[in-house]
């Protein structure tokens, strides 16, 4: 395989949806790891944590969270009952936030040929997630409760880093939030402590080129839009 440059290595990350079931070595996962630790952290505090799934482990998680996704459609009152450990979104959206998270999910939706109101497929392609969209490995991050909101910024370097640094071995990634509201299922499934709160979860693997979703881009603001310059 040809080596990407960086350059070539952030711009080509995107959120793969559908993973081919080819393994990844285990001696890559921990490449990819030790790459992602080199990360900038405030005074070194270093606050990742990771627990990496395959195999079985993975599936039956993967099965309880589906389990729990689905008894949540049937009777909503369940969703009560699994809450995040932080707030990821804003409590109420506003522009242009809104408007970019209603172009994002209506694009991904038109490609499917999921339209407006057609709860069940909406569902079933949310539940994708929960099956880490195919993909032989899942990680799970966790992070120290008691730490600041500095470390999650920390935490965002470290994710970045993983998913380039995945790149650069010809591997995807699809970073995940979607698992948060289920963390009490997936903590205790994965031995983490009473002190660690779920950052996120990460599906990784081969991209399955065949899969129409994996043709999805998302769209960028050009920097004009967001950068003010002084001198």
């Amino acid at each position: 395989m040809q080596s990407l440059t960086v350059e070539e290595a952030i711009t080509s990350r995107k959120s793969v949806r559908a993973f081919t079931k080819e393994m990844v070595p285990k001696d890559t996962i921990a490449k990819l790891l030790n790459i992602a630790s080199r990360a900038p952290s405030g005074t070194n505090t270093q606050p990742w944590k990771v627990y990496v799934l395959e195999g079985k482990v993975l599936e039956d998680l993967c099965t309880k969270v589906c389990d729990a996704y689905d008894s949540i459609a049937a009777n909503p009152e369940l969703a009560k009952e699994y809450q995040a450990g932080y707030t990821y979104y804003p409590t109420k959206w506003f522009s242009p936030y809104i408007d970019r998270r209603r172009e994002n999910g209506w694009s991904l939706y038109g490609l499917l040929g999921i339209t407006k109101g057609d709860k069940d497929k909406m569902h079933v392609q949310h539940r994708k997630n929960f099956q880490a969209f195919g993909a032989p490995v899942c990680l799970f991050f966790t992070i120290d409760k008691e730490l600041g909101k500095g470390s999650m910024l920390d935490y965002g370097m470290f994710l970045q880093n993983l998913m380039v640094a995945a790149r650069g071995e010809g591997l995807d990634t699809c970073p995940q939030a979607a698992w948060n509201d289920y963390s009490k299922i997936i903590l205790p499934m994965i031995g983490a402590q009473d002190n660690e709160m779920l950052v996120c979860g990460m599906a990784l693997g081969y991209v399955d080129k065949a899969d129409i979703v994996n043709t999805f881009h998302t769209p960028r603001v050009s920097s004009e839009e967001f950068t003010t310059w002084l001198s």
